[in-house]
Order: C-alpha cells, then structure tokens, then sequence
C-alpha cells in the first residue's frame, strides 16, 4: 500500500497548495463583504433564534440541528487534528497554524452562512423527515441533478468511509499512550468491533435516535473539554501572552508561510481546520435542512455559531493546552500521544485518561453525526430501502477498517476526498450566493420592522415553493 500512500499524500498537498486554500479564502472574504459581515453584526440574532421551540414535535428545532452538525464537527480533528497541524509545522513554526485555523473559521462561517440557508431554501420534506443540503440546491437551483449526483457521491465518501474511518483510528490511537505496540497488537480490532457495534446500533434507530444522542451528549462533551483547557490556561496565565505572540508572528514568517509542499503554517492549518469546522465544505447545509424554522435565515445563523463553537472554543482548548503544557513539540508525537502528554504535564495521570474518554465519545457522536449526513444523500441518490441497509452495513465495515489502518493513509485519504467534496460545494455556492443574500435582505427588513421573520417563496421569488407557501407561514404565524 506504500504506492497509494504515497499518491494520497501527493494529490492531497497540491489539491490544497494551488487550489482548495485560495478558494475558501476568497469565497469566505467575498460572502463575508456582501453580506456585511453577517457573521459579526447578527451573531446575537443567532444565540436569540437557539432558543426558539419547534412547531411540530416530530421535527427536529434549530438546536437540535444545530447539535448533529456541531456533533460532526466537534470530533477527534478537535483534539488529534490540532495536535498534529501543530506537530506537521513545527520544523517552521507549528504556533502559526493556529492562526490559519482562527482565520479560516472567522472568515469561513460566512461561507457557513450561505450554504445552510441555501440548503433551507431548498429543502424537501420526506415522510417525516425534512432533508436537503447541496445535492438538493444544486439540483434545484442550479438545475443540474448529475452534479447533485456528483456531490452526494463525494459526501459519502467523504463521511461514511473517510471521516470514520479517521475517527475510529483517533480513538483507538489514544490506548497507544496505555498499551505500547498497540498497532501491532489485537487492541485495534477490538477497538474496531466495539465502535463498529455501537455505530450500527446507532444508525438502525433513525434519525431521531440521532438527534437524541447528540443534543445530549455533545454539549457535556464540549463543557467539560473546555473547562479543562481554561484551568491549564489559567494555571500558565503569565505564559499566555507570550503564546499568542509566538502563533502571530509564527503565522506570518516567511518561512514557515511558504514551506514546501504540506509543511507550510498556512496548509496545515486550512487542512485541520477544514476538517474540524468544515465551513464551506457542504456537510453541515445537511443537517441544517432537517430543522423546521420560519425562514431559512435562521438557520443559517445557527449554523454559523457551529464553525465558533468548534474552531474559536475547542480548537483553541486544545492548542491552549499544548501549547502551555511546558511538553516540547515533536513531530513523532503524532496525534493523540502528543495531547495526552501535555495533559499528563499539567494536572497528572488522571488527564490522559480523561482524555482518552474524551476521544472516544467525541468519536463516536461524530459518527453519529456523518453517517446522518450520509443517509440524507444515500437517498438523494437512490430511495431503496434494500440498499440503504446494505449501506448502512458498509459504513459500519468502513469504522472498523478503520481502526486498524496507518496514520498518514487515514489522515490523507480524508484530506484527499474532504477537498474533492469542498470544490464542489464552494463553486456552488459562489453560483447561488446571491440568492442567499437575498433571504437574509428578507429577513433583515422584517426583523427592522419589529417582526419575526416568516418567509414566503411567493414574496422573495425563490426557493422550493411547496414548502414555504402560505400553509408553512400560517403556522408560524398562528
């Protein structure tokens, strides 16, 4: 398998050097422009609108929404993501990749923004179910449903076999730090069967099982995670500012910015943070689509709190704590091992352990999470039940390979097919931006006017006019 390694590694770093950085970078500033800095001047608009009830108790609220894409993005990419863009770039300055991932969400939540109102706008409604996501504005709005076709088939290889597969590895990766020679002992296959278990309980029960699990287990995972980043940051208080100094100026070196091919600050960064927040890639638009709202400008703004809550909030959690932790950055410290000696530094043994809870339980929600994702688009493709089972089937097999393959391939081979699907999804998105803005100018003048906005097809002139017709709007309004 050297030869595929190798060509995985190679395809991934010139996707992102000449072609993915540039394109998220100038797609997040352009949307971030036009819409005004949407996601500065009504981000209190979005904490308002998390707290609003669902109408219908079969229909999953914006918080729930809210809670399967941030259990997604809030995964083992936040812990061993960070601890490996840092360790990649250290030769250069691993401190500046930290910038490039604050960057990236703060300019890419706008991006964030657009695509999951789009996906709103387009919606459709499946038994129960509310569904949607690029596949399905692509197909509606840009009137093309072989692209929609191409998109679902990237995102579900993307998410069902290449994000848990990398998951899975993350989480068995931590009991290298109890059991040395894990990988060559029979611990990854036990670790492999017990995910893959538990992930097949999981997706059978539906996605209200789905919703259920998350909006329960996501938000403990987050507090505890963050406050123990804030008492290793208070306790390295008087380090703090010379820190922050280091990821700047680190950030902006010569050196360390144009790096040769995947060594570079800047590519590791975009690449972690990519895939911990995922803004722009066209995963979340996924389960923004599933929440029933008044106007799809809410919940735009609510997943646009996602990309905060998981690069500003828990991304910096885990940065803060390598970085203060007094343990040297190496590069041989890959992953995992790296994160849990910096805990072990500063509050001792019981801090891998946590640690290592930790991962297998942000693991397991983003499991959840992807394969939630992956339904949606399974049917877009193909409505069968037979084969939505053998699928099903497949992606739990994809967890417990997994857990037993190497640690570039895995970390490559999601690079390789998270780009494919964002260059999709980021072209898309520049083609149909405008109509976005146009719902959030909607929404903004009824807001203005002292309403709460409910949207009309019929008024603005887009959108899936079977679902925001006159029925839709008098319950909101009733």
């Amino acid at each position: 398998m050297t030869w595929f390694g190798a060509m995985l590694s190679n395809l991934s770093n010139f996707l992102y050097t000449y072609i993915l950085i540039g394109l998220l970078v100038v797609t997040g500033l352009w949307f971030t422009i036009r819409s005004g800095g949407v996601q500065f001047r009504l981000f209190r608009e979005a904490l308002r609108i998390l707290g609003e009830k669902k109408k219908d108790g079969k229909d999953i609220s914006s918080f729930q929404a809210l809670m399967i894409s941030t259990a997604s993005r809030v995964g083992t990419g936040n812990i061993a993501g960070v601890a490996t863009a840092i360790a990649a770039a250290t030769a250069i300055g691993g401190y500046g990749a930290v910038f490039w991932m604050w960057l990236l969400a703060v300019i890419g939540s706008a991006s964030a923004f657009i695509e999951s109102t789009l996906a709103q706008l387009y919606k459709e409604k499946h038994g129960d179910d509310w569904v949607g996501g690029p596949a399905y504005y692509i197909q509606k709005g840009l009137g093309s449903r072989k692209w929609g076709v191409v998109f679902a088939v990237l995102l579900i290889a993307c998410f069902a076999y290449g994000f848990n597969a990398l998951q899975a590895f993350n989480a068995g990766s931590a009991l290298e730090y109890y059991l040395p020679g894990y990988s060559e002992s029979i611990w990854p296959v036990v670790v492999g069967g017990v995910l893959a278990l538990l992930t097949a309980v999981s997706i059978f029960g539906g996605v209200q099982r789905i919703s259920a699990i998350t909006s329960g287990l996501v938000p403990v995972m987050a507090a505890i995670y963050i406050a123990l980043g804030l008492f290793i940051t208070i306790k390295n208080i008087g380090q703090v500012p010379a820190m922050l100094g280091l990821i700047v100026s680190q950030a902006f070196d010569p050196k360390a910015m144009f790096a040769g091919l995947g060594a570079s600050c800047i590519m590791q960064g975009v690449k972690r943070g990519l895939y911990s927040n995922e803004a722009g890639m066209g995963s979340a638009p996924n389960a923004a689509a599933a929440a029933d709202v008044s106007h799809p400008v809410k919940q735009g703004l609510v997943q646009m709190l996602s990309v905060f809550i998981d690069t500003i909030l828990i991304c910096s959690t885990t940065a803060f704590m390598l970085l203060l932790s007094g343990v040297p950055i190496d590069p041989n410290l890959k992953g995992m091992n790296y994160v849990q000696a910096a805990v072990s530094a500063q509050v001792g043994e019981l801090g891998p352990l946590f640690i290592t809870i930790s991962i297998f339980l942000f693991a397991f929600s983003s499991l959840v999470g992807n394969y939630y994702y992956t339904e949606s688009n399974f049917k877009f493709i193909k409505n069968s039940r037979l084969g939505l089972n053998i699928f099903r089937w497949t992606c739990v097999a994809a967890v417990f390979v997994g857990a037993q393959m190497d640690f570039s391939t895995v970390w490559d081979l999601a690079d390789v097919l998270m780009g494919l699907m964002a260059l999709v999804n980021l072209v898309t998105i520049l083609l149909l931006g405008n109509q976005a803005l146009t719902v959030l100018r909607d929404y903004c003048a009824k807001r203005k006017a002292g309403k709460d906005p409910v949207y009309r097809a019929s008024e603005v002139g887009l959108g899936n006019a079977d679902v925001w017709n006159e029925a839709h709007a008098q319950k909101w309004e009733n």
